[in-house]
């Protein structure tokens, strides 16, 4: 490490001290040196601690001690690693060390496994001790001591098992632990999100147009349950994005909060997610009632370039997937109050597979509306034609029938009359 000046104690423009390693440049820059087997290496931030301010127009950043702690942990790692005697916590940040150029939401997810492990005995074992039935009994205990759900172990199991894989890989291990299928493992008590029927959708925009309350949500219910966006591209929408002449909506981002309260812009969660898709008139029309009512603060905020967001929040910040997840809760628990048959749970993300199981059940051709919903794979999209049940397949039955027998009786008036003169002479 680098060393300062016998004596002398180096502060920033800030009076705070300076560590050993740590210097400020020109630019106001903050940089750490540091040597792996006599080897300099350096980093640099904008921050010296998690708290400071960032510059005006500098990008988000960690901060210049957050990424010592880091270097600290990785040097550990490395003289570990090759005996195997690293703990499973440091084999998965070494892992995701390798995840670069991952979504925000991605990373958070990458975030919430590592808290997990920081604080469960497991996460402490040496990876050279970990077996099999370990790592069974460690998903086991989440499920049934810890009360985690199958869908948040699938996603926990999801970086372990690239994690042990690589250190197989790398010739630290010999097996990976977690290779097994957790299907045999835990019991799946995940809940798929369903549609919901149209008599319930019609019952509930009704409901939601009727309330003094929740009416003023009533366009935006309607707009997901038309369109299939997804939420975190509806609240991303600007202004610029929706063209009321040509009844087209451009989506091309999303609008993410993190857990550390930024806002920031990403892209469509696949390169399929950007599309311009069109409006029907009454799309349209709720569309132009939300730009009409629309209350901007008086200073926009820009988030990464992007301004003229559709809703904005007290503090002036436009609105995020959270706020509507906690309208919906809202909106059906009041109805639930006052409805003796129940509505089920209604989240943004049922009004976008309504829209797409009623497109289906419409005859919509599967590549149209894969494209609609910006599903990068077909299969996807062909998961909604398999859930169409029963009462479905009565329905396009009946449908067929009814096209049968007009087809029958138009060729039947086309058919010249035989009269029985004709029959005689034969």
């Amino acid at each position: 490490m680098a060393k300062a000046g016998r004596g002398v104690t180096r502060r920033d423009s800030k009076r705070r001290i300076l560590r050993p390693g740590e210097s400020v440049r020109a630019d106001g820059k903050y940089q750490y040196k540091y040597y792996i087997e006599g080897t300099p290496h350096f980093v640099y931030s904008w921050k010296l601690e998690p708290t400071d301010k960032l510059p005006k127009g500098k990008k988000p950043c960690q901060s210049l001690r957050e990424m010592e702690k880091e270097i600290e942990t990785q040097i550990t790692v490395l003289t570990n690693m090759p005996d195997g005697t690293m703990t499973v916590c440091e084999l998965v940040d070494r892992y995701l060390q390798t995840k670069t150029g991952v979504r925000q939401s991605t990373r958070q997810g990458y975030i919430t496994v590592q808290r997990l492990l920081a604080k469960q005995p497991f996460g402490s074992l040496k990876i050279k001790s970990v077996k099999t039935s370990d790592a069974k009994l460690f998903l086991i205990k989440l499920q049934q001591e810890d009360g985690k759900s199958y869908s948040s172990i699938h996603t926990i199991r999801g970086v372990l098992r690239p994690a042990f894989q690589m250190a197989v890989d790398d010739d630290i291990l010999m097996k990976n632990p977690f290779g097994f299928q957790l299907a045999g493992v835990l019991i799946n008590d995940s809940v798929t999100r369903e549609a919901i029927t149209k008599d319930q959708m019609k019952k509930f925009l009704k409901f939601v147009h009727d309330d003094y309350v929740y009416c003023k949500y009533y366009e935006v219910v309607y707009i997901l349950f038309h369109t299939g966006m997804r939420i975190s591209e509806f609240c991303g929408l600007t202004l610029k994005d929706i063209d009321l002449e040509k009844q087209v909506v451009n989506i091309d981002h999303q609008l993410i909060r993190t857990a550390d309260m930024r806002y920031i812009i990403e892209e469509t969660k696949t390169e399929a997610g950007k599309r311009k898709i069109p409006i029907t008139d009454d799309v349209t029309e709720m569309f132009r009632a939300i730009i009409e009512d629309r209350k901007a603060p008086k200073n926009e905020k820009l988030i990464e370039g992007y301004g003229g967001f559709l809703f904005y929040d007290e503090n002036g910040n436009p609105l995020v997937a959270m706020h509507w997840q906690h309208r919906f809760n809202h909106m059906v628990g009041r109805y639930n109050d006052i409805y003796r048959v129940q509505m089920p749970n209604i989240t943004p993300h049922v009004c976008r597979h309504t829209y797409c199981s009623n497109q289906a059940k419409a005859g919509m051709s599967p590549k149209t509306l894969q494209y609609l919903m910006g599903h990068s794979d077909i299969s996807v999209t062909m998961n909604v034609y398999t859930h169409i049940g029963l009462d479905d397949a009565e329905e396009e039955l009946r449908k067929m029938e009814a096209f049968r027998k007009a087809q029958a009786e138009i060729e039947k008036k086309k058919e010249k009359p035989v009269s029985r003169r004709m029959f005689k002479a034969t």
